[in-house]
Formats: structure tokens, C-alpha cells, sequence
């Protein structure tokens, strides 16, 4: 039987503006001596740095396979993203559409039981981060990446071989051994967790869900990059909002009212003295647009229409308040009140409507505008719905949360599919 061959692969990727031109880098090392033994990089055309970093990966064991076609091969990947190492290493599930068809892959490359990956700082990650720079450059001035003009090596900090760790087999047992502990460990905790992790049938990519234990420290956090980050403004006030009548899409489609103008002019300040907001995107109803036309007049920014964030239909209830529709359609609210797939009297929507129409707007949003950050005015309904996905909850929850009218809540979206929940019914601009 031959010897093992032990290589180390390096990768990076990276993306100017996320999504944005990108590119990727990799080096194949002999783990032994330290000697670069290959070296890959490619502009790739516009993508997010998660793609990129992906795209180093596949062209790193690419090369190592090429390089020793026959041979058995031990392969330890070292990457700087948090986000691939721990999904190839089956830690973390992998959610975003974009990713799982790149993720599928690497072990269709290489056997899995035979590479292992390893979380390695930027700093340490210079030649591959260097080789993706210069990518990027290329792509820039309309060309492709050339070996022969590179410099990435230069740049990278002196190697020194590797202890050997033993047969690949040894790590595959170690990994077994993890995931059986992980397996026998679901349910002895009834505490959350900080993430998902996935078991991983070997030749697969679509592996049996488990639970991990939570992570130590916020320094645990995956490296996904800039998040698309969505400042949700209700819209201020109009006449029917502080006698709480339901106002929704399929009502007058009421303006502000004074007090609103005022509201819509203390965001504005607000968001102005903040300087953050790239983007601005509103409900199409008037309400909104008025509100949003302030900010956006305030920040000189354009105003995209999006339909997904218009409020709720409340049907037969529009314009009126909880109370008469009690009194005129009690049995009807009550049943709307438990049932999240009921629509109220007359034609109107459903929260499962609802939630589907805004979870779609949500993912065009998120594609469109992901690393920026982007002020969306919509309303009540709309902002709960966002706030409740991102965290899971039932839809009932949304009758647990208190949403003023001009207040300021933010969720941020990463790369991965996962969201946070950064800030909830904010007024503190009003005051």
C-alpha cells in the first residue's frame, strides 16, 4: 500500500462590496516541508464573499487531486471562514440556497474521511487572501489571473512543516466519536442552543440535523460578512391611528396627519444624524411613501417601491375599531384571533397569507441588498411578520409585541439564511 500524502490546503475568497466583483484563492502546501506546491485564483464575476470563499475551497482540493491523482491523500483545509470550515466540518447547517449546491462539492473532489478542516486567523491566512486580491484585481482591469505574474508568496509568512497527526483514518474516528457524543447529548440539556449542526453522511450533502452544544463565547461567532441589515420604520401617524382602527391595503389609504408629518421629520432627523442607511425601499401605500419621502429627501435617496410590505387586508374590519368589530363580527375575530390561516370578514387576508407575501419581499430584499443597509417604511403588520420569522416564534407572538406608530426596529440577515434581531419598537427619536 503507498504512503499517505499529506497536503495543507489554504483558501480564501472575497467580494468588493457583498455582493460585488469577487474572486478566490488557494495554495496547495506539502505538509511535510512547508513548499507551495500549487497555487489557484479566478475572478468570478459579481458574488458575496461567502460564494467566493466557497469557490477557494473547491479550487484548493481541486488542485491537491490534480497534483496526486492516485495517491491516498491526507488533507487539512485552513480557512479564515468561520461559515465554510464549520459547515464542511458538519457543525453547522447549511441553509442558504446558494451555498448547499457549492457545499455538495468538495467531498464529491476528495473523499471526506480524508480532509479535515481548520479555522485559522486572516492574519495567517495571507497567501490564499493575497492570491483572491489579486483576482479581484484582475477582474478589475478586464483579465484573468496569471500564475506567472503573481506575488501572493512573497507575502506569505514563513511555513513550518506539521506535526503529523496520524493516518487520515485516526481523524475520521475522532469526527465519529464527535458526532456520536453530539447525538448522545440531543435532549439531556432542555436549554437553546446557539446553533445548528448537522451529523453528515459521508457522501452526501444533505445530512441528519442534530443538536450541538452551545458554543463558549461570542468569539465562537461565524465570519459571514456584512449582513444585509433592515431598518424597519412604521409609518408615522394618520387620522385613524390613535383611535386603533384597523387601516389596512384594502381601506382609504389615509395620509399622514400632522402629528404623522412631524414623526416622519424626527426620523429623518434621526436617520440623517446616524448616516447609515444606503437604501430606501417602502410599502406602496401613501402612508409610507409619505413617510419615506421625508427620510429620503432629508438623505438624497431614492425611494423603491416594494408591494410584498403593503399592511394587511383586513376586509369587511377596515376602518374600524377592535372593539365594532367585536360588537358586528365577534365570532368571525375570534376565530382570526386563534387560527393564524383564518382571513378576516369579507375577503381579506390571513396571517399565513400575509407572512408568505412578506417572507418573499424578505428574500428579494435580502438578495438585492445584501452588506447594506436599507430603511424599509411599511407597517404594522409587515414589521411584526419580519420580527417574528427571525426569531421563529408562532404567530401569535405578534399579538405579544408592541409596534407605536414612527417607531424603529432593525433585523440583520447573514449569508447563511440565520437572522438577528437587533432592535424592537424603538420611539427614543420622538422624544
Amino acid at each position: 500500500m503507498s504512503a499517505v500524502r499529506r497536503l495543507v490546503v489554504e483558501a480564501d475568497g472575497g467580494s468588493r462590496g457583498n455582493p460585488g466583483p469577487a474572486g478566490y484563492g488557494a495554495v496547495v502546501i506539502d505538509a511535510a516541508t512547508g513548499e507551495t506546491l500549487a497555487e489557484a485564483a479566478e475572478y468570478i464575476g459579481v458574488a458575496t464573499n461567502n460564494v467566493a470563499e466557497y469557490r477557494g475551497l473547491i479550487a484548493g482540493l481541486t488542485a491537491a487531486k490534480a497534483l496526486f491523482p492516485d495517491a491516498a491523500l491526507d488533507v487539512r483545509v485552513r480557512m479564515d471562514s468561520k461559515l465554510v470550515v464549520e459547515q464542511m466540518s458538519g457543525r453547522w447547517k447549511i441553509k442558504h440556497p446558494d451555498m448547499k449546491p457549492l457545499a455538495a462539492r468538495a467531498p464529491a473532489i476528495l473523499p471526506p474521511s480524508s480532509v479535515t478542516y481548520e479555522w485559522i486567523p486572516r492574519a495567517q491566512n495571507k497567501h490564499a487572501d493575497r492570491l483572491a486580491n489579486e483576482a479581484m484585481d484582475a477582474g478589475r482591469d478586464g483579465r484573468q489571473w496569471e500564475a506567472s505574474a503573481s506575488t501572493a508568496e512573497l507575502d506569505a509568512p514563513a511555513r513550518t512543516p506539521l506535526p503529523d497527526r496520524g493516518p487520515p483514518g485516526d481523524a475520521a474516528a475522532g469526527a465519529a466519536k464527535a458526532r456520536a457524543a453530539l447525538a448522545a447529548a440531543r435532549g439531556a440539556a432542555d436549554t437553546g442552543t446557539l446553533f445548528e449542526v448537522n451529523t453528515g453522511a459521508s457522501e452526501g450533502p444533505e445530512p441528519t440535523d442534530v443538536t450541538a452544544a452551545p458554543q463558549v463565547g461570542w468569539a465562537a461567532a461565524p465570519d459571514l460578512g456584512a449582513p444585509a441589515t433592515f431598518v424597519l420604520l412604521r409609518h408615522g401617524e394618520t387620522l385613524l391611528t390613535p383611535e386603533k382602527r384597523f387601516s389596512g391595503s384594502g381601506g382609504t389609504d389615509p395620509e399622514l396627519s400632522a402629528i404623522g408629518r412631524d414623526q416622519a421629520a424626527r426620523a429623518a432627523a434621526h436617520f440623517a444624524a446616524l448616516g447609515t442607511v444606503q437604501e430606501i425601499v417602502s410599502s406602496p401605500l401613501r402612508r409610507c411613501r409619505e413617510t419615506a419621502a421625508a427620510v429620503a429627501d432629508r438623505l438624497g435617496l431614492d425611494i423603491r417601491i416594494e408591494d410584498g410590505l403593503r399592511e394587511t387586508d383586513f376586509g369587511a374590519w377596515e376602518g374600524l375599531t377592535f372593539g365594532e368589530v367585536r360588537e358586528r363580527y365577534g365570532d368571525d375575530l375570534t376565530t382570526w384571533l386563534a387560527d393564524p390561516e383564518t382571513a378576516p370578514t369579507g375577503g381579506g387576508e390571513s396571517f399565513a397569507e400575509v407572512a408568505e407575501r412578506v417572507a418573499a419581499a424578505r428574500d428579494r430584499l435580502t438578495a438585492r441588498y445584501a452588506g447594506r443597509t436599507v430603511l424599509l417604511v411599511t407597517h404594522v403588520t409587515p414589521i411584526k411578520t419580519l420580527v417574528r420569522l427571525a426569531l421563529e416564534a408562532p404567530a401569535k407572538a405578534m399579538f405579544r409585541m408592541e409596534l407605536s406608530a414612527a417607531s424603529i426596529s432593525t433585523v440583520a440577515y447573514y449569508g447563511d439564511g440565520n437572522a438577528s434581531v437587533r432592535l424592537l419598537n424603538d420611539t427614543s427619536h420622538l422624544r
